[in-house]
């Protein structure tokens, strides 16, 4: 398993932008009453909020990382490194992040790059980011974390297209020999693919004629092949079976338990599926925020998300935190992160 310990760097802000429309699957009218009782009870989500046409990853991350260099007066010149961790990126080529580092004004010296993942994202990036910062060479990063998950969704399927938002997030992180260890435990099968994905686009299988061309799979669930296929049942199996293990292989690894941690951040995946995750690894419910009602499953970004959300004014003296990201890929890992002091800033809402 990929278990590592990574010094000298302290996330100091966390930031998050949503759009302001707000959808709600009371009102998605290819569910029956009974569909959106059913719905909202077992997977948490009655709101989503969708970025409008033209609105893009990029530009939510944009006014997340404004927001943090605005608030602690950063001399962009001083910013080192800048990763943008993203399924949805604005083109093919060139890499969003070389984009954003121009946007955001930032050095011709600013280390950019781009990191193709997503519910796992926001685990990995947080272990690439920090690992490139821990030796002193780069001492301030930002870690743009999301996605526009409703660009690739039909209406039509009342399977996913009740499931997901958008959301973006910026954190902005530091080198400080003072800070405590971080701890990953980041894991990766690739034979469960097919699981999340979106078949047509690439160039493994190109967009053609065919791929705008409907695909009815059963009453309400109509979708093309440049459209997100889910297969939700094995989904759900593998979540139950690789989160829970990973996390208590971290635990076992930096020798902590469960008690020890204020706050489990799952990534906001389902409610159901979330909660089998928590009990199986015995963490309290109040230890473990949800923002799922009111945002729905907003891929990397859910986790920064949640802990702006619910753990705005919680963050501020030092806390053990455990953060937990598992899906597309298929990839998943955990965080430890000891004697965090995290300012998380205002919840940004984008017309």
């Amino acid at each position: 398993m990929a278990l590592t310990t990574i010094n000298n760097v302290k996330i100091t802000a966390i930031s998050a932008c949503v759009p302001k429309q707000t959808e709600s699957n009371l009102d998605y009218d290819l569910l029956t009453e009974s569909e959106k009782k059913l719905l909202v009870k077992t997977t948490g989500i009655e709101n989503r909020r969708v970025a409008r046409p033209g609105m893009c990853t990029s530009d939510l991350c944009f006014e997340s990382a404004e927001q943090i260099i605005n608030e602690y007066k950063i001399n962009r010149d001083e910013i080192d490194v800048l990763i943008f961790v993203s399924q949805t990126l604005d083109y093919f080529l060139p890499a969003t992040s070389i984009i954003l580092q121009d946007r955001l004004k930032l050095s011709k010296n600013t280390l950019a790059f781009d990191i193709v993942l997503g519910c796992s994202g926001y685990a990995y990036g947080l272990s690439v980011i920090c690992s490139l910062m821990s030796n002193g060479n780069f001492k301030k990063g930002l870690l743009l974390v999301g996605d526009k998950s409703t660009f690739s969704l039909s209406k039509e399927d009342k399977s996913t297209y009740p499931l997901f938002g958008d959301a973006g997030t910026a954190t902005y992180i530091e080198y400080d020999t003072t800070a405590s260890p971080i701890d990953f435990n980041l894991q990766s099968d690739g034979s469960g693919y097919k699981a999340i994905m979106i078949p047509d686009g690439g160039t493994r299988s190109p967009w053609t004629k065919k791929t705008d061309k409907k695909i009815v799979l059963e009453k309400g669930v109509k979708r093309n092949m440049r459209n997100l296929w889910l297969d939700g049942i094995e989904v759900f199996n593998f979540s139950i079976r690789e989160a829970p293990t990973n996390i208590l292989t971290l635990l076992d690894y930096n020798k902590t338990t469960i008690e020890d941690y204020d706050y489990v951040v799952f990534h906001q995946a389902n409610l159901l599926m979330n909660e089998c995750i928590r009990k199986k690894i015995k963490a309290p419910t109040e230890k473990v925020p949800y923002t799922l009602k009111d945002f729905g499953n907003t891929s990397s970004a859910s986790i920064p998300l949640t802990m702006v959300v619910e753990l705005k004014d919680k963050l501020t003296k030092q806390s053990n935190i455990i953060l937990s990201a598992f899906g597309v890929g298929l990839s998943w890992g955990s965080v430890a992160i000891k004697k965090a002091k995290i300012n998380c800033l205002p919840l940004i809402e984008l017309d």
